[in-house]
Protein backbone atom coordinates (compact mmCIF):
# COMPACT_ATOMS: atom_id res chain seq x y z
CA UNK A 1 0.00 0.00 0.00
CA UNK A 2 1.10 3.58 -0.61
CA UNK A 3 0.90 5.99 2.28
CA UNK A 4 0.93 9.76 2.10
CA UNK A 5 2.56 11.85 4.80
CA UNK A 6 0.42 14.65 6.14
CA UNK A 7 2.05 17.97 6.99
CA UNK A 8 2.41 18.82 10.65
CA UNK A 9 1.11 22.37 10.59
CA UNK A 10 3.04 24.84 12.77
CA UNK A 11 1.48 27.02 15.42
CA UNK A 12 -0.30 29.99 13.92
CA UNK A 13 -2.67 30.66 11.03
CA UNK A 14 -2.30 28.45 8.04
CA UNK A 15 -4.13 26.53 5.36
CA UNK A 16 -3.53 23.22 3.67
CA UNK A 17 -6.85 22.16 2.22
CA UNK A 18 -5.27 19.09 0.60
CA UNK A 19 -4.47 17.69 4.03
CA UNK A 20 -6.67 15.22 5.85
CA UNK A 21 -7.55 17.93 8.32
CA UNK A 22 -7.92 21.41 6.87
CA UNK A 23 -7.61 24.55 8.93
CA UNK A 24 -10.14 26.78 7.22
CA UNK A 25 -13.00 28.04 9.38
CA UNK A 26 -16.26 28.29 7.38
CA UNK A 27 -17.12 31.48 9.22
CA UNK A 28 -15.63 34.60 10.77
CA UNK A 29 -12.86 33.77 13.21
CA UNK A 30 -12.52 36.55 15.81
CA UNK A 31 -9.13 38.23 15.87
CA UNK A 32 -6.92 37.37 18.84
CA UNK A 33 -6.70 41.09 19.56
CA UNK A 34 -10.44 41.37 20.22
CA UNK A 35 -10.67 42.70 23.81
CA UNK A 36 -14.15 41.22 24.17
CA UNK A 37 -13.17 37.58 23.63
CA UNK A 38 -13.43 36.58 27.28
CA UNK A 39 -16.85 38.21 27.63
CA UNK A 40 -18.03 36.60 24.39
CA UNK A 41 -16.91 33.14 25.55
CA UNK A 42 -18.72 33.59 28.86
CA UNK A 43 -21.87 34.81 27.15
CA UNK A 44 -21.90 31.91 24.68
CA UNK A 45 -21.39 29.32 27.42
CA UNK A 46 -24.13 30.89 29.51
CA UNK A 47 -26.52 30.93 26.55
CA UNK A 48 -25.88 27.23 25.87
CA UNK A 49 -26.13 26.24 29.53
CA UNK A 50 -26.21 22.48 30.16
CA UNK A 51 -26.46 21.83 26.42
CA UNK A 52 -22.68 22.21 26.15
CA UNK A 53 -19.86 20.51 28.04
CA UNK A 54 -16.35 21.90 27.50
CA UNK A 55 -13.37 19.59 28.02
CA UNK A 56 -9.86 20.98 28.50
CA UNK A 57 -6.75 18.83 28.22
CA UNK A 58 -3.95 19.63 30.67
CA UNK A 59 -1.72 20.84 27.82
CA UNK A 60 -4.14 23.56 26.67
CA UNK A 61 -3.47 27.26 26.97
CA UNK A 62 -4.61 29.00 30.18
CA UNK A 63 -7.01 31.17 28.18
CA UNK A 64 -8.82 28.00 27.09
CA UNK A 65 -8.57 26.08 30.37
CA UNK A 66 -10.44 28.97 32.02
CA UNK A 67 -13.61 27.91 30.18
CA UNK A 68 -13.29 24.15 30.63
CA UNK A 69 -15.95 22.44 32.73
CA UNK A 70 -13.44 19.68 33.49
CA UNK A 71 -9.72 19.21 32.87
CA UNK A 72 -7.71 16.04 32.61
CA UNK A 73 -5.82 13.69 30.31
CA UNK A 74 -7.34 12.35 27.12
CA UNK A 75 -9.03 9.23 28.47
CA UNK A 76 -10.35 10.88 31.63
CA UNK A 77 -11.94 13.60 29.52
CA UNK A 78 -13.55 11.11 27.14
CA UNK A 79 -15.04 9.28 30.14
CA UNK A 80 -16.21 12.58 31.62
CA UNK A 81 -18.00 13.34 28.37
CA UNK A 82 -19.68 9.92 28.38
CA UNK A 83 -20.90 10.64 31.91
CA UNK A 84 -22.77 13.74 30.68
CA UNK A 85 -25.48 12.25 28.41
CA UNK A 86 -27.64 15.36 28.84
CA UNK A 87 -25.07 17.53 27.04
CA UNK A 88 -25.95 17.90 23.36
CA UNK A 89 -22.55 19.29 22.48
CA UNK A 90 -19.12 18.17 23.68
CA UNK A 91 -16.52 20.83 22.87
CA UNK A 92 -13.16 19.09 23.16
CA UNK A 93 -10.22 21.43 23.67
CA UNK A 94 -7.50 18.95 22.87
CA UNK A 95 -6.46 17.20 19.66
CA UNK A 96 -8.11 15.09 16.98
CA UNK A 97 -7.65 11.58 18.41
CA UNK A 98 -9.06 12.76 21.74
CA UNK A 99 -12.21 14.06 20.11
CA UNK A 100 -12.54 10.74 18.26
CA UNK A 101 -12.41 8.86 21.56
CA UNK A 102 -15.08 11.15 22.99
CA UNK A 103 -17.30 10.48 19.97
CA UNK A 104 -16.82 6.72 20.40
CA UNK A 105 -17.76 6.78 24.08
CA UNK A 106 -20.63 9.29 24.02
CA UNK A 107 -24.20 8.73 22.91
CA UNK A 108 -25.41 8.84 19.32
CA UNK A 109 -27.36 12.03 19.97
CA UNK A 110 -24.32 13.88 21.28
CA UNK A 111 -22.11 15.85 18.91
CA UNK A 112 -18.39 16.32 19.49
CA UNK A 113 -16.76 19.54 18.31
CA UNK A 114 -13.03 20.24 17.90
CA UNK A 115 -12.57 24.04 17.74
CA UNK A 116 -9.66 23.78 15.27
CA UNK A 117 -9.45 20.75 12.97
CA UNK A 118 -5.71 21.28 12.59
CA UNK A 119 -5.20 20.36 16.24
CA UNK A 120 -3.64 16.98 15.63
CA UNK A 121 -0.98 14.83 17.26
CA UNK A 122 2.33 14.13 15.57
CA UNK A 123 2.68 10.86 17.47
CA UNK A 124 -0.75 9.60 16.42
CA UNK A 125 0.03 10.54 12.83
CA UNK A 126 3.17 8.39 12.89
CA UNK A 127 1.05 5.24 12.71
CA UNK A 128 -1.34 5.21 9.76
CA UNK A 129 -3.75 2.36 9.22
CA UNK A 130 -2.26 1.43 5.83
CA UNK A 131 1.21 1.23 7.40
CA UNK A 132 0.00 -0.93 10.28
CA UNK A 133 -1.88 -3.26 7.93
CA UNK A 134 1.28 -3.59 5.84
CA UNK A 135 3.24 -4.42 8.98
CA UNK A 136 0.71 -7.07 9.98
CA UNK A 137 1.02 -8.70 6.54
CA UNK A 138 4.80 -8.72 6.94
CA UNK A 139 4.48 -10.30 10.39
CA UNK A 140 2.29 -13.00 8.84
CA UNK A 141 4.86 -13.64 6.10
CA UNK A 142 7.52 -13.97 8.79
CA UNK A 143 5.34 -16.56 10.53
CA UNK A 144 4.85 -14.60 13.76
CA UNK A 145 1.50 -12.79 13.36
CA UNK A 146 -0.37 -15.58 15.14
CA UNK A 147 1.78 -14.93 18.20
CA UNK A 148 1.28 -11.14 18.24
CA UNK A 149 -1.19 -9.16 20.34
CA UNK A 150 -1.47 -5.49 19.25
CA UNK A 151 -1.68 -2.85 21.97
CA UNK A 152 -2.15 0.79 21.07
CA UNK A 153 -1.58 3.79 23.28
CA UNK A 154 -4.59 6.06 23.74
CA UNK A 155 -2.67 8.63 21.67
CA UNK A 156 -3.67 7.00 18.38
CA UNK A 157 -6.35 7.43 15.75
CA UNK A 158 -9.70 5.66 15.97
CA UNK A 159 -8.83 3.37 13.05
CA UNK A 160 -5.67 2.17 14.83
CA UNK A 161 -7.72 1.45 17.95
CA UNK A 162 -10.17 -0.44 15.70
CA UNK A 163 -7.30 -2.43 14.16
CA UNK A 164 -6.31 -3.58 17.64
CA UNK A 165 -9.91 -4.45 18.41
CA UNK A 166 -10.19 -6.60 15.27
CA UNK A 167 -6.95 -8.44 16.01
CA UNK A 168 -7.59 -9.33 19.64
CA UNK A 169 -5.74 -6.39 21.14
CA UNK A 170 -6.57 -3.47 23.39
CA UNK A 171 -5.91 0.18 24.16
CA UNK A 172 -3.78 1.42 27.05
CA UNK A 173 -3.00 4.70 28.77
CA UNK A 174 0.27 5.80 30.31
CA UNK A 175 -1.29 4.90 33.67
CA UNK A 176 -2.22 1.31 32.90
CA UNK A 177 0.30 0.29 30.23
CA UNK A 178 1.89 -2.21 32.64
CA UNK A 179 -1.44 -3.94 33.30
CA UNK A 180 -2.32 -3.89 29.59
CA UNK A 181 0.97 -5.53 28.62
CA UNK A 182 0.60 -8.17 31.32
CA UNK A 183 -2.87 -8.90 29.92
CA UNK A 184 -1.52 -9.09 26.36
CA UNK A 185 1.15 -11.66 27.23
CA UNK A 186 -1.53 -13.84 28.83
CA UNK A 187 -3.74 -13.92 25.72
CA UNK A 188 -1.86 -16.60 23.77
CA UNK A 189 -0.69 -19.13 26.37
CA UNK A 190 -0.31 -21.97 23.87
CA UNK A 191 1.98 -20.15 21.44
CA UNK A 192 5.44 -21.65 21.29
CA UNK A 193 7.88 -19.22 22.85
CA UNK A 194 5.08 -17.11 24.30
CA UNK A 195 3.09 -14.15 22.99
CA UNK A 196 4.61 -11.05 21.47
CA UNK A 197 3.26 -7.49 21.60
CA UNK A 198 3.09 -5.01 18.75
CA UNK A 199 3.04 -1.69 20.61
CA UNK A 200 1.67 1.36 18.80
CA UNK A 201 2.55 4.17 18.22
CA UNK A 202 4.95 5.34 20.98
CA UNK A 203 8.12 3.31 21.17
CA UNK A 204 9.26 5.03 24.36
CA UNK A 205 6.19 4.23 26.48
CA UNK A 206 6.33 0.65 25.22
CA UNK A 207 10.04 0.22 25.92
CA UNK A 208 9.94 1.93 29.33
CA UNK A 209 6.99 -0.16 30.47
CA UNK A 210 8.39 -3.45 29.18
CA UNK A 211 11.87 -3.00 30.63
CA UNK A 212 11.28 -1.03 33.83
CA UNK A 213 7.97 -2.51 34.93
CA UNK A 214 7.75 -5.98 33.35
CA UNK A 215 11.43 -6.87 33.66
CA UNK A 216 12.12 -7.49 29.98
CA UNK A 217 15.53 -6.61 28.60
CA UNK A 218 16.33 -4.06 25.93
CA UNK A 219 17.35 -7.00 23.75
CA UNK A 220 13.79 -8.31 23.98
CA UNK A 221 12.62 -5.16 22.17
CA UNK A 222 12.92 -4.37 18.47
CA UNK A 223 11.74 -1.28 16.62
CA UNK A 224 9.53 -1.58 13.55
CA UNK A 225 10.26 1.27 11.15
CA UNK A 226 7.31 1.66 8.74
CA UNK A 227 9.55 3.46 6.26
CA UNK A 228 11.82 0.44 5.85
CA UNK A 229 11.07 -2.80 4.00
CA UNK A 230 9.80 -5.36 6.54
CA UNK A 231 10.19 -2.67 9.19
CA UNK A 232 13.95 -2.88 8.88
CA UNK A 233 13.89 -6.23 10.71
CA UNK A 234 14.72 -9.80 9.78
CA UNK A 235 12.37 -12.73 10.34
CA UNK A 236 14.79 -14.02 12.97
CA UNK A 237 14.68 -10.72 14.87
CA UNK A 238 10.89 -10.82 14.83
CA UNK A 239 10.82 -14.41 16.06
CA UNK A 240 13.23 -13.62 18.92
CA UNK A 241 11.54 -10.38 20.02
CA UNK A 242 8.99 -10.10 22.79
CA UNK A 243 8.16 -6.44 22.13
CA UNK A 244 7.80 -5.05 18.61
CA UNK A 245 7.84 -1.29 19.10
CA UNK A 246 6.43 0.99 16.43
CA UNK A 247 8.85 3.75 15.47
CA UNK A 248 6.81 6.65 16.80
CA UNK A 249 7.32 9.21 19.53
CA UNK A 250 5.97 12.38 21.10
CA UNK A 251 7.60 15.45 19.58
CA UNK A 252 7.47 17.19 22.98
CA UNK A 253 8.58 14.46 25.37
CA UNK A 254 11.23 13.25 22.95
CA UNK A 255 13.07 16.57 23.31
CA UNK A 256 14.12 16.06 26.92
CA UNK A 257 17.71 14.91 27.31
CA UNK A 258 19.76 13.02 29.86
CA UNK A 259 22.37 15.77 29.73
CA UNK A 260 19.92 18.38 31.03
CA UNK A 261 18.89 16.02 33.83
CA UNK A 262 22.54 15.78 34.88
CA UNK A 263 23.02 19.56 34.62
CA UNK A 264 19.99 20.32 36.79
CA UNK A 265 21.10 17.83 39.45
CA UNK A 266 24.46 19.62 39.54
CA UNK A 267 22.95 23.11 39.84
CA UNK A 268 19.84 22.58 42.02
CA UNK A 269 20.64 20.78 45.29
CA UNK A 270 18.12 18.10 46.15
CA UNK A 271 16.11 18.49 42.94
CA UNK A 272 13.77 15.63 42.15
CA UNK A 273 13.26 14.78 38.50
CA UNK A 274 9.67 13.89 37.56
CA UNK A 275 8.97 12.82 33.97
CA UNK A 276 6.32 11.33 31.73
CA UNK A 277 6.94 7.78 30.40
CA UNK A 278 6.81 9.11 26.82
CA UNK A 279 10.34 10.41 27.46
CA UNK A 280 13.30 8.44 26.13
CA UNK A 281 14.65 5.48 28.07
CA UNK A 282 17.82 7.44 28.89
CA UNK A 283 15.81 10.24 30.51
CA UNK A 284 13.39 7.93 32.33
CA UNK A 285 16.21 5.87 33.87
CA UNK A 286 17.79 9.06 35.22
CA UNK A 287 14.53 10.34 36.74
CA UNK A 288 13.41 9.94 40.34
CA UNK A 289 9.74 9.45 39.48
CA UNK A 290 7.96 8.48 36.26
CA UNK A 291 4.23 8.62 35.61
CA UNK A 292 1.25 9.90 33.71
CA UNK A 293 0.08 13.50 33.56
CA UNK A 294 -2.33 12.86 36.42
CA UNK A 295 0.48 11.21 38.40
CA UNK A 296 2.69 14.26 37.87
CA UNK A 297 -0.03 16.61 39.08
CA UNK A 298 -0.83 14.52 42.18
CA UNK A 299 2.87 14.19 43.02
CA UNK A 300 3.41 17.96 42.99
CA UNK A 301 0.23 18.57 44.97
CA UNK A 302 1.43 16.18 47.67
CA UNK A 303 5.05 17.41 47.70
CA UNK A 304 6.27 19.28 50.79
CA UNK A 305 6.82 23.02 50.76
CA UNK A 306 10.38 23.97 49.89
CA UNK A 307 10.98 20.92 47.69
CA UNK A 308 12.57 21.32 44.25
CA UNK A 309 11.30 19.66 41.09
CA UNK A 310 12.39 19.41 37.46
CA UNK A 311 9.42 18.25 35.37
CA UNK A 312 9.61 16.66 31.95
CA UNK A 313 6.26 17.17 30.27
CA UNK A 314 4.45 19.81 28.19
CA UNK A 315 5.28 23.40 29.16
CA UNK A 316 1.73 24.71 29.64
CA UNK A 317 1.17 22.19 32.41
CA UNK A 318 4.56 22.81 34.03
CA UNK A 319 3.95 26.57 34.11
CA UNK A 320 0.46 26.01 35.56
CA UNK A 321 1.87 23.76 38.29
CA UNK A 322 4.58 26.31 39.13
CA UNK A 323 1.99 29.09 39.43
CA UNK A 324 -0.29 26.95 41.59
CA UNK A 325 2.52 25.90 43.96
CA UNK A 326 4.69 28.96 44.69
CA UNK A 327 5.94 27.26 47.87
CA UNK A 328 7.89 24.78 45.74
CA UNK A 329 10.64 25.32 43.20
CA UNK A 330 9.44 23.92 39.89
CA UNK A 331 11.58 24.12 36.75
CA UNK A 332 11.15 22.85 33.22
CA UNK A 333 13.33 19.96 32.07
CA UNK A 334 14.49 21.66 28.89
CA UNK A 335 16.60 24.65 27.93
CA UNK A 336 14.14 25.85 25.31
CA UNK A 337 10.40 26.47 25.06
CA UNK A 338 8.61 23.19 24.47
CA UNK A 339 4.89 23.71 23.87
CA UNK A 340 2.88 21.16 21.92
CA UNK A 341 2.34 23.23 18.78
CA UNK A 342 -0.74 21.38 17.57
CA UNK A 343 -2.38 21.31 21.00
CA UNK A 344 -1.79 25.05 21.17
CA UNK A 345 -3.82 25.63 18.02
CA UNK A 346 -6.92 25.61 20.18
CA UNK A 347 -6.94 29.24 21.24
CA UNK A 348 -9.60 31.60 22.55
CA UNK A 349 -10.68 32.86 19.09
CA UNK A 350 -11.38 29.28 17.91
CA UNK A 351 -13.22 28.44 21.13
CA UNK A 352 -15.37 31.57 20.87
CA UNK A 353 -16.11 30.84 17.21
CA UNK A 354 -17.14 27.26 18.00
CA UNK A 355 -19.35 28.26 20.95
CA UNK A 356 -21.01 31.19 19.18
CA UNK A 357 -21.70 28.95 16.17
CA UNK A 358 -23.50 26.51 18.46
CA UNK A 359 -25.54 29.35 19.94
CA UNK A 360 -26.55 30.29 16.39
CA UNK A 361 -27.62 26.68 15.73
CA UNK A 362 -24.65 25.67 13.59
CA UNK A 363 -22.46 22.71 14.59
CA UNK A 364 -18.93 23.34 13.30
CA UNK A 365 -15.97 20.99 13.11
CA UNK A 366 -17.95 17.96 14.22
CA UNK A 367 -15.83 14.85 14.79
CA UNK A 368 -17.60 11.64 13.75
CA UNK A 369 -16.21 8.11 13.74
CA UNK A 370 -17.88 5.77 11.26
CA UNK A 371 -19.94 2.94 12.82
CA UNK A 372 -17.64 0.07 11.81
CA UNK A 373 -14.52 1.80 13.12
CA UNK A 374 -16.39 2.79 16.26
CA UNK A 375 -17.51 -0.81 16.85
CA UNK A 376 -14.01 -2.27 16.85
CA UNK A 377 -12.37 0.70 18.58
CA UNK A 378 -14.96 0.51 21.36
CA UNK A 379 -14.14 -3.20 21.76
CA UNK A 380 -10.44 -2.38 22.20
CA UNK A 381 -11.33 0.33 24.72
CA UNK A 382 -13.66 -2.02 26.58
CA UNK A 383 -10.89 -4.61 26.88
CA UNK A 384 -8.82 -1.92 28.58
CA UNK A 385 -11.68 -1.01 30.92
CA UNK A 386 -12.04 -4.68 31.84
CA UNK A 387 -8.38 -5.01 32.87
CA UNK A 388 -7.93 -6.33 36.42
CA UNK A 389 -7.01 -3.34 38.53
CA UNK A 390 -5.03 -0.22 37.72
CA UNK A 391 -1.35 0.61 37.74
CA UNK A 392 0.08 2.13 40.91
CA UNK A 393 1.24 5.00 38.72
CA UNK A 394 -2.31 6.14 37.97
Amino acid sequence: MTTVDLPLLPLGPGRDLSAERGVECPGDLPPASDPGLVARARAAKEALGDRVFVLGHHYQRDEVIEFADVTGDSFKLAKDAAARPQAEYIVFCGVHFMAESADILTGAAQQVVLPDLAAGCSMADMARLAQVEDAWEALAEAGVADAVVPITYMNSSADIKAFCGRHGGAVCTSSNAEVALEWAYEQLPDVEGGAKVLFLPDQHLGRNTAVLQLGLSLDDCVVWDPRQPNGGLTAEQLRDAKMILWKGHCSVHGRFSAEVVDELRATIPGVQVLVHPECTHEVVTRADLVGSTEFIIKTIEAAPAGSSWAIGTELNLVKRLAAAHPDKRIVFLDKTVCYCSTMNRIDLPHLVWALESLVAGTVVNRIEVDPETERWAKLALQRMLDLPGRSSRD
